[in-house]
């Protein structure tokens, strides 16, 4: 651990043991219990929305959070002498979850459903609202566009580019289906109920913010916290988990049971859910990437990446069939 890093424990009331490092900060043995230390990658004027969140949740029940630990002078981020700005973080001894095995993602949906029925007007300070899904799809559509524009007007096209132009069309009807389904729905109505709610989503509830502990599951990093429709997490986390799972309907539809057995999917959210698997998102990821890199040279990782994609896109059909009863 660098000097200024140890520097900053010492703005903490806590005896520390012990430190080591981890994937992009340090563990903390203290005599209070197991903390991490990291850079805190939020705005100052969310971070007080961030404590209450937690301690919203605790006094809900949910006590197992990464919660801040605020330092000696009561503030959540401590500052380095070389700038930098750290949070200390209640953590926990445990493993993530693991995305291979099925009973442990339906522990997680069920952990996120309770985490839901808490997430509603738990804080009045500022939180970030999401913005509207039909503005962003509607972005995202123009991106691909312009990508394809791009690619049609480069006289030499390597693999990347002829694979993107011959698959382009069909991955761009799933885009186009997925804003018409979305124009259709009841989703102005899900969203405005959202925002003026107050709803909560964790915003990056994966695998790896999920930890399996002796005592139960601990839920990590809720920095990405804002206003949205709560199925945005489900989907995030559902979606994930298919790409892993080659798009198995079977465990999807437990997932889902899991989550509604907790917290009712209404017929609003399911739709909603719908559109955001018909969207082909990574297609859309993979076009971005593309466009903001050194083109004179693609790997040939990312021509797999891309290939990934379009066989992803086609075993999603079952799925939207057979759950959503939607073809295309």
């Amino acid at each position: 651990m660098q000097e200024y890093e140890l520097k900053v424990l010492e703005q903490y009331d806590v005896d520390v043991k012990g430190t080591r490092k981890t994937r992009g900060a340090f563990f903390c043995d203290t005599d209070q219990g197991l903390f991490l230390l990291k850079e805190a990658g939020i705005s100052e004027k969310k971070v007080p929305a961030l404590y209450k969140l937690g301690e919203a949740l605790k006094e809900a029940g949910h006590a197992e959070i990464d919660q801040i630990l605020p330092n000696k002078e009561g503030g959540y981020i401590s500052v380095s002498e070389e700038g930098g700005r750290y949070m200390l973080k209640h953590w926990y001894f445990g493993r993530e979850c693991d995305i291979r095995r099925s009973r442990e993602l339906s522990q997680a949906v069920k952990n996120l459903a309770k985490l839901h029925l808490i997430m509603v007007a738990p804080t009045e300070e500022f939180v970030f609202q999401e913005s509207n899904l039909k503005n962003i799809y509607e972005s995202h559509n123009r991106e691909l566009r312009k990508v394809r524009k791009f690619i049609r007007g480069r006289t030499v096209k390597g693999d990347f580019e002829l694979q993107f132009l011959k698959e382009y069309d069909s991955l761009y009807e799933w885009a186009d289906a997925a804003v018409c389904e979305l124009a259709a729905s009841a989703y102005d109505g899900l969203y405005a109920d959202s925002i003026v709610g107050n709803y909560l989503v964790h915003g990056e509830y994966n695998y790896h913010n999920v930890l399996m502990t002796q005592e139960g599951i601990a839920t990590t990093n809720f920095e990405k916290f804002r206003r949205n429709v709560q199925m945005e997490d489900l989907y995030y986390f559902l979606r994930k988990s298919m790409e892993k799972h080659g798009w198995n309907v079977h465990l999807c539809d437990c997932m889902l049971n899991a989550y509604s057995a907790i917290r009712p999917i209404s017929d609003r959210e399911m739709e909603y859910l719908k559109v955001r698997f018909i969207y082909p998102e990574k297609f859309w990821k993979i076009a971005g990437s593309y466009y903001r890199s050194n083109k004179a040279w693609i790997s040939v990782k990312n021509v797999e990446k891309f290939q990934t994609a379009v066989t992803q896109t086609e075993e999603k059909r079952k799925l939207l069939r057979e759950i959503f009863e939607y073809s295309l």
